[in-house]
């Protein structure tokens, strides 16, 4: 049985170039003689790494934490820094002691001593300045109490930690020390799928490795506020935080995930783009912490049903499911089952753009928004607020009775009832009709008791009488679209109904 994918966190680079290498030399041996000079130009025309690690290899530092424990008494086969790094990061468990439980040695209990510095974790990062200012992953320095940053003249300082940002993976730390080599900041917009790139970092500790591959991909989607660089360089732990670099000897990206189904490298890894990266740096070193602009709604993409039902061109924007109380979208009059279309101009062609756009955004700005609404466009102004956390989700009390409609069960597989005073009031809402129970073919299309139907076709349903007068007037030969509220958050869905 095939494990699930899952992102890993750390990176390095594989020994590509040595690999296409000895492939060629293979190819050559079978071929004649001026077929084997062809091939031997061809492999001269690789690129040559040897002048940007000249360039940036002194700019790239190896970093190890450390936390406070109880010291533990010597004993054989510790495992050291760099392999707890690896279980952590790979495997999501702390490495087998011979401490533990099913171990044949114990620890013996320790009287009276205080606590000591023992090792956390291991990874990498460059300086970002030459005052001292190292850019390296926010995972590798997070719950630290003590941060080492060794250069490769072996010097070593204690750095402090200026601040890291966990929603893009980023931290700044500072070192006490002057005329640093820098590294030079490339133009991420510039970089193109099929460059080649290479990476420097400390895997398993071992300071200043050099690796390569090419860009995979560009703009790939794993998070909610980053989209990375995807390339083929190998991945192990400990090069985390450190520099991808393009062949001008420029820092495009920081070395940060890799995608795995067994938790080793599988030749898909992930870097965060530089401008991001140093944007949040920027505000890091400024404030110790980040500003993003938000909303207050959660969105969804929009499908391409969905997109069809409601009469868009193609799926596009960011499906408004929720809108929370006092919120600047709820001041601005956006609504549950709005389609976010633009942002200050710039398009939504996916949900994941939205709060990237928003996040950048100056909390306190008024911006221009445009949303489609049953059927039609609608401009808005919206002042965007600062990011906070997520309120958790009321469900809808149950309902006082039911009250089933032939039609409505025969058609959609929906037993509902209308909504009381008590419950528009508890879910702010001015109408809607309750989802009692579900058959198919409403079952199928994911909808749940206690969900609130707020529209049908694309029109409000305030209460039982108007969905019933809407479900007579559908051609059941096509898909409609269902617009339901599920305790404070709304979602399109496709239902088909029984013929």
């Amino acid at each position: 049985m095939a494990h699930p994918m899952v992102l890993k966190r750390s990176v390095s680079v594989g020994l590509l170039g040595a690999s296409l290498w000895a492939a060629g030399l293979g190819l050559a041996l079978m071929q004649p003689v001026s077929a084997q000079v062809a091939t031997a130009q061809a492999v001269r025309g690789l690129p040559d790494f040897t002048d940007l690690v000249e360039q940036v290899g002194p700019s790239v530092v190896n970093i190890r934490t450390l936390e406070k424990a109880a010291p533990r008494e010597a004993q054989g086969n510790e495992p050291d820094a760099e392999m707890q790094e690896f279980f952590r990061r790979f495997f999501g468990v702390p490495m087998p002691t011979p401490n533990s439980p099913n171990s044949p040695r114990q620890q013996r209990p320790n009287r009276g001593q205080s606590e000591e510095a023992q090792p956390k974790g291991v990874g990498s990062g460059f300086i970002l300045s030459t005052d001292g200012y190292v850019m390296t992953n926010a995972h590798v320095v997070e719950g630290a109490d003590q941060v080492l940053v060794t250069l490769p003249d072996k010097r070593e300082f204690k750095a402090r930690l200026v601040g890291l940002d966990k929603r893009t993976d980023v931290a700044v730390v500072k070192i006490e020390a002057t005329g640093l080599p820098a590294v030079k900041i490339g133009d991420v917009s510039r970089l193109k799928v099929g460059e080649w790139v290479m990476a420097i970092g400390s895997p398993f500790g071992l300071e200043n490795t050099v690796t390569a591959g090419i860009v995979s991909a560009k703009q790939r989607d794993t998070g909610d506020y980053l989209s990375f660089i995807q390339t083929d360089v190998a991945i192990n732990p400990g090069n985390s935080g450190g520099p991808l670099i393009n062949m001008r000897g420029e820092v495009v990206g920081i070395n940060s995930q890799i995608y795995s189904r067994s938790g080793g490298f599988m030749g898909i890894s992930f870097a965060i783009p530089i401008d991001e990266a140093v944007r949040v740096s920027e505000q890091l070193r400024a404030t110790g912490k980040v500003q993003r602009g938000r909303l207050g709604v959660q969105i969804d993409q929009v499908s391409k049903e969905v997109a069809e039902s409601l009469g868009l061109s193609k799926p596009q924007g960011a499906l408004v499911r929720g809108v929370e109380q006092a919120s600047p979208a709820e001041k601005a009059g956006l609504e549950p089952g709005d389609i976010i279309l633009k942002f200050e101009g710039k398009a939504i062609e996916k949900s994941s753009d939205l709060p990237r756009i928003v996040g950048n955004t100056k909390p306190g700005t008024r911006s221009a928004i445009q949303v489609w609404r049953r059927g039609g466009l609608k401009d808005m102004q919206i002042t965007v607020g600062e990011f906070e956390a997520d309120k958790p989700l009321k469900k809808a009390s149950a309902p006082e009775k039911t009250q089933p409609t032939d039609l409505v069960t025969k058609v959609l597989g929906l037993t509902v009832s209308e909504l009381t005073d008590a419950q528009k009031k508890e879910l702010k809402l001015r109408g809607g009709v309750r989802v009692d129970a579900v058959a198919e073919p409403a079952a199928r299309a994911g909808i749940q008791e206690g969900d609130v139907i707020l529209a049908l076709a694309n029109i409000e349903t305030p209460n039982v009488q108007t969905l019933e007068a809407l479900t007579a007037k559908l051609d059941r030969n096509k898909a409609v679209s269902l617009l339901i509220r599920r305790g404070e958050w709304a979602q399109y869905t496709v239902i088909r109904p029984a013929r």
